[in-house]
């Protein structure tokens, strides 16, 4: 089903998805907030730029965006797929904790802030460009993989990667000297089994994006993990 939302808010274009049909491709989409929010059990393809929220509390949908993103995409998210052939917004998969985010270009600050792990539920954030500062604020489970292809003189994360993560994965394609990492994670080039792990994530940003697998993995990673599950002990009155 085909879909203009040029005149429609986000209460329309929602009351739309949830119409009955499996499959749907939204066009003209200029700043539309909480797309697909909380769904489940259909196709979206999305034309323009969805405003903040896009898939937030999605629950098994699986949302294609042709361009770009704003700000909280995924946000606590619990299952289902967001793929972005362009950048993304600041926050991007704020607290989920189910799915898979793969993004082709960058993303802004906080991305994976508060990310976590449910149960059998391990979520994935991918981002092929670079990242701004705060990247996995207080991560709790989940992985959360920058692959650093855009362009341009910035590092491959800004300032302030992993700030109070006590809980999950980062890999980061660039070598572990080349960042700043707090105190309370550990930061370590990628083992022959870590690297059989990233070529699967790699793999599934290939396929979507239609990049090169083996250019991507001629390089250095770096895996970031907590040191302790948790890095606040000392600042309570009991512990």
């Amino acid at each position: 089903m085909r879909v203009d939302a040029k005149d429609l808010g986000f209460k329309e274009i929602n009351e739309i998805l949830r119409s009955g049909e499996k499959e749907y491709t939204v066009t003209g989409c200029m700043g539309q907030r909480f797309i697909a929010a909380g769904m489940s059990g259909i196709k979206l393809t999305l034309e323009g730029t969805p405003g903040n929220a896009l898939g937030a509390y999605l629950n098994g949908a699986e949302i294609t965006v042709e361009g770009s993103a704003q700000d909280a995409a995924g946000d606590t998210m619990n299952e289902g797929l967001i793929v972005v052939r362009g950048s993304i917004g600041d926050a991007a998969g704020y607290a989920m904790r189910g799915g898979r985010i793969f993004v082709r270009d960058d993303a802004g600050y906080r991305a994976g802030i508060h990310m976590k792990a449910y149960m059998d539920k391990v979520p994935l954030l991918v981002i092929g460009g670079r990242a701004g500062s705060f990247l996995g604020e207080y991560q709790a489970g989940g992985t959360i993989v920058v692959l650093g292809l855009t362009g341009g003189p910035r590092r491959i994360v800004g300032n302030f990667p992993c700030t109070g993560m006590h809980g999950g994965k980062m890999i980061l394609r660039v070598r572990p000297e080349e960042i700043d990492f707090p105190g309370q994670v550990t930061a370590r080039r990628a083992s022959g089994e870590d690297l059989e792990e990233i070529a699967g994530y790699v793999d599934g940003y290939c396929r979507f994006f239609g990049k090169e697998k083996d250019e991507i993995m001629n390089a250095d990673f770096t895996v970031v993990t907590p040191d302790s599950a948790n890095p606040y002990k000392r600042l309570y009155v009991a512990n």
